[in-house]
């Protein structure tokens, strides 16, 4: 046998071993995309595979987020999870976002000399002084292109690239179903984390103090409550009639805690039966009691790590009043019919209309529970005692209830204001809201007049006359309304008012007398 002979033998044995290990490889490929096509489960042995039968330094699988244009490495061979976090390219940047651009291989012998390489990764040192060459090809699903799979490697001189960049596309082609369904999941889980950003962004934005109308003195004092208490974990009792809008403020403080990420429970207790109530709040375990056919998670569990709104906590039964003052005392409960403890991680905000000192002294109130919720307390001020926030809560009102009636409403008319502030509002926010609901769908003129509010808001105190329903109430009433507008738009100016009513002066004057208005107070 001659030296040639013997040499090209040797070369045909060497080609054989390595088309052996190619094959070997694209077996091990096989048979962990045939166990399943989930990247996650798979995207180790196929990079583990490279790693032993290419010689591969370091292997990065990306994916192209198609909602953003970004490419992001989704695993990774021989990079820390700095390095990986780094490795973040836009479409066309970089040899990785080139192939993501072009649909085409790309091969570098030495990424010291190619400017496009950018090392974002920070895991190729000093690049002049390193001898890598990389190879970056495309996994596609038709035309589409979905990500990269590139490798680095030791340069050699008797290394075929180009060969090593087939054998890559291989199994790039044979990775790409698994690669497409986690770019899908990974793609829905961004638009979820992004909705839910924008929903608690809304949330916090709703619930904001500044949002919660009012500028009076009192609710000045509110806010400031809010803002001192909503970053700590202490225990709130919010106080006021009803219909002042306790609700809100427990909005308000959650939304601004450090807690507003995490879950807002709302329950109210005056509407649940006292037989249901304990297990509502702390839940049950399976055969507690007759119809228990499962266990079930109460409140107190459903709001791990957030906060607790306990609506009307002053109708509390004396059953109930000891197990929440456990959770206050222990941040701990049982399920009903369970004993195992159950730790709870709980900010609680509580709510009541009733006098709970009168409570206490009829012993229907415990005064240890007292105590352990009257930690922060905050009132709400009555509307009649804030006044001076009837016209912000009017117009915020009627702009609601117009657009959710398809109405335009332009403005509500002086006497209407006049009677919205006479009137002393037993029923506070909720009852002026109730009014203006009304008012609005009454309206057919762009205007809330006085006589489309309820009866019990109707007063003769502006009119002079009672109105009694008949044609001549009813003209009084819009002349006396009509006047007060013409006045209110000139400052009280009755020269100015009885040229906008096309009126003399003098007439003019004889109605303000009748009608007992007066311009002074318009002068304002």
């Amino acid at each position: 046998m001659t030296k040639a002979t013997a040499a090209k033998e040797k070369k045909t044995a060497a080609e054989r071993s390595l088309e052996y290990e190619k094959l070997e490889l694209l077996w091990e490929i096989s048979k962990a995309l045939d166990h399943s096509l989930d990247l996650r489960e798979v995207v180790g042995p196929v990079l583990s595979a490279l790693a032993d039968r290419m010689g591969m330094v370091r292997g990065i699988l990306t994916l192209l987020n198609r909602q953003t244009g970004e490419i992001f490495i989704e695993a990774a061979h021989g990079l820390s999870e700095t390095q990986k976090r780094r490795g973040r390219y836009k479409v066309g940047e970089g040899i990785i976002g080139k192939v993501v651009q072009t649909g085409q291989p790309q091969v570098v012998p030495h990424v010291g000399e190619e400017p496009l390489f950018l090392d974002r990764t920070g895991s190729h040192g000093d690049l002049a002084k390193g001898d890598v060459s990389f190879i970056c090809v495309p996994i596609k699903l038709g035309n589409e292109v979905i990500g990269t799979l590139s490798v680095d490697r030791d340069n050699q001189p008797d290394l075929d690239l180009g060969e090593d960049a087939r054998l890559l596309s291989i199994i790039a082609a044979m990775v790409a179903q698994a690669v497409r369904l986690r770019q899908e999941v990974q793609e829905e889980r961004e638009l979820l984390i992004q909705e839910n950003l924008r929903l608690q962004s809304e949330l916090k934005e709703r619930f904001h103090p500044a949002n919660i109308i009012g500028n009076s003195r009192n609710m000045q004092e509110v806010y400031k409550l809010i803002a001192q208490v909503s970053k700590s974990d202490a225990t709130v009792l919010i106080r006021g009639e009803s219909g002042t809008g306790k609700e809100l403020v427990a909005n308000a403080i959650h939304y601004n805690s450090l807690r507003a990420n995490k879950p807002f429970i709302k329950v109210n207790c005056a509407a649940l039966p006292e037989t249901i109530l304990e297990s509502e709040l702390f839940g049950h375990e399976k055969g507690a009691f007759t119809g228990a056919i499962a266990q079930r998670m109460g409140r107190f569990e459903l709001a791990k790590g957030g906060t607790i709104f306990l609506d009307e906590v002053g109708d509390f039964p004396p059953t109930v009043q000891i197990k929440l003052l456990r959770v206050l005392q222990e941040r701990e409960f049982e399920r009903v019919g369970g004993s195992q403890l159950i730790k709870g991680d709980v900010r609680i905000i509580a709510a009541t209309n009733r006098d709970l000192e009168t409570l206490m002294e009829e012993s229907k109130f415990r005064g240890d529970l007292y105590y352990r919720l009257n930690v922060f307390p905050i009132f709400i001020p009555p509307l009649r005692e804030r006044k001076t926030d009837v016209s912000l809560l009017a117009d915020f009102f009627t702009e609601r209830y117009a657009k959710a009636n398809n109405k335009k409403i332009l403005r509500i008319c002086t006497h209407a204001l006049d009677m919205f502030m006479s009137y002393h509002w037993p029923g506070n926010v909720r009852e002026l809201e109730n009014a203006i609901e009304r008012a609005v769908i009454l309206s057919q003129d762009g205007v809330i007049h006085g006589y489309h509010l309820a009866p019990s808001l109707q007063t003769s105190t502006y009119s002079g006359t009672v109105y009694d329903g008949s044609l001549q109430g009813s003209l009084s009433e819009l002349e006396r309304d009509l006047i007060m507008d013409a006045l209110k738009t000139t400052r009280g100016n009755v020269a100015k008012a009885s040229k906008i009513l096309g009126t003399s002066e003098r007439i003019l004057g004889l109605r303000i007398k009748k009608f007992a208005v007066d311009p002074r107070r318009f002068r304002t």
